[in-house]
């Protein structure tokens, strides 16, 4: 038997796994839709003023509908840090020498960071590589980088454990 005090901690548990699988099925979409198309929330605005109509990012590289970021009107990828410690979508196309702004949204408990750039550095959490540092609950913070040279690039969170467990992302360049 549960006591009073179980209760409350029981109803947080199940709210967090119910904003988690609503936060993931926008991420994944309807089968025949694209994690680009999806409204991620609920409702005008979605949940808590996150997502609606437009939230996701802009065509990739091959899509219709497709225009290379540029140092003036770079192209906006959003990306999800979830509570399971994956970033969603974890793999990025770029076209080489793009310029892309990401916007970085943290669901659940945990604070997150963004870290972008050449893959060597960004495993090694190379002092000077491009990040955003300390995005908490619900919050969305935003970083530009310009993808010169071939890479390979990526990105990752290094708050403590969370690369570790596998908080990393692959960029792809395409010609």
């Amino acid at each position: 038997m549960m006591g009073k005090r179980g209760l409350p901690l029981l109803g947080i548990g199940f709210l967090a796994a119910g904003f988690t699988l609503i936060v993931l099925a926008g991420a994944f979409g309807a089968p025949g839709s694209s994690p680009t198309q999806v409204s991620w929330g609920i409702g005008p605005g979605g949940m808590m003023g996150f997502g609606g109509p437009g939230f996701g990012s802009a065509p990739d590289p091959g899509s219709s509908g497709f225009v290379a970021g540029t140092a003036a009107a770079p192209r906006v990828v959003r990306i999800v840090a979830s509570e399971q410690l994956r970033f969603i979508p974890d793999v990025v196309t770029v076209k080489a020498g793009e310029t892309i702004t990401f916007e970085v949204t943290t669901v659940g408990m945990s604070v997150h960071e963004f870290m972008v750039g050449p893959a060597a550095d960004v495993a090694a959490n190379t002092t000077g590589t491009p990040e955003i540092a300390d995005i908490g609950m619900m919050q969305a913070k935003s970083l530009t980088y310009t993808f010169a040279g071939s890479g390979p690039f990526s990105f990752a969170c290094h708050a403590p454990g969370h690369y570790e467990a596998g908080m990393k992302g692959s960029i792809v360049i395409v010609p």
